[in-house]
């Protein structure tokens, strides 16, 4: 997983005498991080976190496919497509908020077809997507790469090109607007901010000593964004448990 992409950063709001986050201001990236998050698979997940930390029985899934014998894998299927699949980049992902997506998720996919498919026209008909699959009609190995090219609706190669490119420049944009602070719950539900959903935040937690209340920056790093998906698994009070908790990662500004 790559741990290399921009930090991205929150503004806390925390009440120091309860030891708890209200809430926390969020900008566009942050935001399209946390909702980037729903688009993992679970397997990617497990194996983020490690079998041993994932709370519920997942973590044994994944570690039943690791220990399956390949005799009883069907042939021409692989273990790795179950333990790491493609992560396919979700509507809130951008250069900057996609912290937890995997480098190959960018990767054109590839198909394989038999090496004697030029000398036998049987072979021919037949195409893979796991290299070294034997070939149904000379049971050769099935690995001379080709490449998997998406449609685009009408226009030359060089439209198909140029929409291509706009695609992805589109992509990078992320779900939520610009230009738009959010405020992000203790339990990560997430809104436009504005005065009056800020009072009513204040009063919902219980807020009345004002003087308690405590201002402060974090990031939100590789390491934050795996603490972010655990804890989101097993607790309402995300931000609290990731930032003030007493194994909270170095995030503090």
């Amino acid at each position: 997983m790559s741990t290399t992409t921009s930090t991205l950063r929150m503004k806390l709001l925390i009440d120091t005498k309860a030891n708890r986050v209200v809430f926390a201001e969020a900008d566009k990236d942050a935001v399209d991080f946390l909702f980037s998050l729903l688009a993992l698979p679970v397997a990617t997940i497990v194996e983020m976190l490690g079998k041993g930390s994932m709370p519920g029985s997942f973590g044994n899934l994944y570690g039943s496919v690791e220990k399956l014998d390949d005799s009883y894998v069907l042939p021409g299927a692989e273990k790795k497509t179950v333990l790491q699949p493609a992560v396919v980049p979700s509507a809130a992902s951008t250069s900057r908020s996609s912290l937890l997506l995997a480098p190959s998720s960018g990767r054109p996919r590839s198909f394989f077809r038999c090496g004697n498919s030029l000398i036998y026209s049987s072979c021919f008909s037949y195409v893979t997507d796991t290299r070294d699959t034997r070939c149904p009609s000379c049971s050769s190995k099935m690995n001379s790469a080709l490449k998997f090219v998406a449609p685009v609706a009408g226009g030359s190669g060089h439209d198909v090109q140029k929409a291509s490119s706009s695609t992805s420049a589109g992509a990078a944009k992320g779900l939520v607007k610009e230009a738009v602070t959010y405020t992000v719950r203790d339990d990560l539900t997430v809104a436009p901010m504005s005065t009056i959903s800020t009072i009513t935040l204040l009063n919902t937690a219980g807020v009345t000593n004002f003087a308690a209340l405590l201002e402060k920056t974090v990031r939100l790093g590789y390491a934050e964004g795996l603490a972010i998906v655990k804890a989101s698994l097993q607790s309402k009070t995300v931000l609290t448990d990731v930032f003030l908790g007493n194994k909270r990662p170095r995030g503090c500004a």
